[in-house]
């Protein structure tokens, strides 16, 4: 898996006023990415592609550099108090990709370079909310992996909450690239968490994504390094053969895993679900997908960011629960389930 390499890169006026954004706009220079100026991160017109699949495409190899306005951070439930606006999108190409429902046909990448204003934001919170832990999930909006190793925002996260007694960080990913992160003082407040799902799920829906043999690896290094680990299979298709596939899952993760990263271990299973526009989207820009987006074989939910989503029904949602959790038991049973949803 080759790292993310933007093919251009757009700078906000003023990030090139923060040092970390003065060091991206030399560094992507030097590797020779078209840079060019933007009013505006949340703005970007120009991009290439004369049909939604080519646009989709381009703006997946479109880096964004922007200073993100610090206003209240966004709740994360039900995994954390508060999202921290590190980063925005991946280069990773997800069919099912719920991000499909606010950022549409053009995801470019963006990043934030007024880390310590996003960090002073953040320690208010905590303040406030002392002596209560307060957690903060790092990849609500993003996979933060791919341009960490341009940008330090993780690492720099991580030492952050490596001294706060009052407070947890947590990411996701389903990327690979996390040697840069191995020697960050995290003191065991950061959880770092993979994305998994099976290898038909992989092959089928996830496009410019790691395997899932490297993702396990990455986390085994991961677990060395003392960091809490977690895992979250997601989403959840129930078709054909599903206890067989998601069995197995859980159980080859149960052999390749060492026993010492079974500690300290926490699981969060997400179904299979769309909103209208992700769907619209979707079927868009991958015209030929497989995913099952037949809204009448669905509940229809109302959701805490103001849409609806389709779901699987209750009994449905009761069966793939009842089994997970009893297989988890059966092979982690000192693991933790955070949420099933």
């Amino acid at each position: 898996m080759q790292r993310f390499v933007p093919v251009r890169a757009y700078f906000e006026p003023r990030s090139v006023e923060y040092p970390l954004g003065k060091k991206l706009y030399n560094q992507l220079t030097d590797m020779g990415v078209s840079v060019r100026m933007t009013s505006s991160h949340n703005r970007v017109t120009g991009l290439p592609g004369k049909s939604s699949v080519e646009a989709y495409c381009q703006a997946k190899q479109t880096l964004v550099v922007g200073v993100r306005q610090i206003r209240d951070f966004a709740t994360c439930k039900p995994s954390a108090h508060y999202q921290i606006p590190l980063a925005t999108s991946c280069p990773g190409m997800c069919e099912y990709c719920y991000l499909a429902t606010t950022l549409g046909k053009r995801p470019y990448l963006r990043v934030y370079v007024n880390i310590e204003e996003i960090l002073e934001k953040a320690q208010k919170y905590i303040h406030e909310r002392q002596p209560e832990i307060t957690v903060f999930e790092g990849a609500a909006t993003s996979d933060p992996i791919p341009t960490e190793y341009l940008t330090g925002l993780l690492y720099r996260t991580i030492e952050f909450f490596g001294l706060q007694p009052n407070a947890k960080f947590r990411f996701v990913t389903k990327h690979t690239d996390i040697d840069s992160l191995l020697t960050a003082r995290h003191n065991g407040n950061t959880r770092f968490r993979f994305s998994l799902n099976t290898q038909t799920a992989i092959s089928r829906y996830e496009h410019a994504t790691p395997s899932l043999e490297k993702r396990v690896e990455a986390a085994v290094k991961v677990a060395e390094a003392g960091y809490p680990l977690g895992f979250i299979i997601a989403p959840i298709f129930f078709a054909p053969g599903w206890q067989e596939e998601y069995g197995g899952l859980i159980t080859d993760l149960a052999v390749e895993l060492p026993e010492s990263a079974k500690r300290n271990l926490t699981f969060e299973f997400i179904t299979h679900r769309f909103t209208k526009r992700a769907k619209a989207t979707i079927t868009e820009v991958f015209p030929n997908t497989q995913l099952p987006l037949a809204e009448d074989e669905r509940k229809y939910k109302f959701g805490q960011f103001g849409y609806g989503k389709y779901i699987y029904d209750p009994d449905t949602m009761e069966e793939i629960k009842s089994f997970l959790v009893r297989r988890l038991a059966e092979r982690f049973p000192a693991a933790k389930v955070e949420y099933f949803v």
